[in-house]
């Protein structure tokens, strides 16, 4: 019994989420909807921020947010503090595709195109994690760790394995993976805990215009299950994250064993 009792002090900030302010981007539709759902769920109060605000619900508080805007990204965390306290938790699932050679038939890749899909995906994430690392930083120390706060950031198997054509979409999903040790050593002696998720083929808006024998092709080299993922698989991982102190600095693929090919 005594070993229960100290395993629950250790994860005092978020094995119970009753009452936990946590903040997801992203969250109108797919991974980030069932994120914040799955955190209500558990009993965090969650501010669901997308570009346009998506409906609410229990535990649901919707802030329309660009997260490539600096202004936006705040005025959102400050409502989001309002109304629920210093976010202790937060969800990065706020991205747009990618498709664009790098040198197509027209030649070098669009330049203007290339920087809003690294603008939405991965200065949109730095933007939003840093801002609530810095209120963070000011929050109470909890548990015996002295824990203040988990950040999970969401990068791509593609980040390992980019596909032809897909060269600003790896790019900003690389750099979110590169970024994971880094900030997770930087925040770590305020208490702070970063991780990334790299999901596979996961059924979302994004996959959405898929062609019926590009699923086919992956899906058949996937190990088990042969399925594209559902965001509910994204969002118990998550979950599992914010429960265990001893993930830190980590890409966590969630892929079913799948591994792309080069086109």
């Amino acid at each position: 019994m005594a070993g229960s009792r100290d395993q629950r002090d250790r994860n005092a900030i978020v094995q119970d989420l009753g009452g936990i302010a946590a903040v997801v981007t992203g969250a109108a539709s797919g991974l980030g909807l069932a994120t914040a759902q799955a955190l209500a769920a558990a009993g965090a109060r969650v501010a669901a921020l997308d570009l346009a605000a998506g409906a609410g619900g229990p535990g649901l508080l919707p802030i329309a947010c660009d997260v490539t805007d600096e202004t936006a990204v705040t005025a959102a965390l400050d409502t989001a503090q309002a109304r629920h306290g210093i976010a202790r938790v937060v969800v990065n699932c706020a991205g747009i595709p990618g498709s664009m050679r790098l040198v197509g038939r027209d030649g070098p890749v669009d330049m203007a195109r290339f920087e809003t899909v690294l603008r939405v995906n991965l200065l949109g994430t730095v933007s939003l994690m840093t801002k609530a690392a810095a209120r963070m930083m000011a929050a109470e120390p909890a548990g015996p760790d002295g824990e203040r706060g988990v950040i999970v950031n969401t990068a791509s198997i593609t980040a390992f394995e980019g596909q032809v054509g897909q060269g600003a979409y790896v790019a900003s999903k690389g750099a979110i993976a590169a970024l994971t040790l880094q900030a997770a050593r930087e925040f770590a002696p305020h208490g702070i805990r970063v991780m990334a998720i790299a999901p596979g083929l996961f059924e979302t808006p994004m996959a959405a215009a898929v062609p019926p024998e590009v699923i086919e092709a992956i899906t058949s080299d996937a190990i088990f299950p042969r399925r594209f993922g559902h965001p509910a698989d994204f969002a118990d991982l998550c979950l599992s994250i914010l429960r265990n102190p001893m993930l830190n600095g980590e890409v966590i693929r969630l892929d079913a064993g799948v591994r792309l090919r080069a086109r």
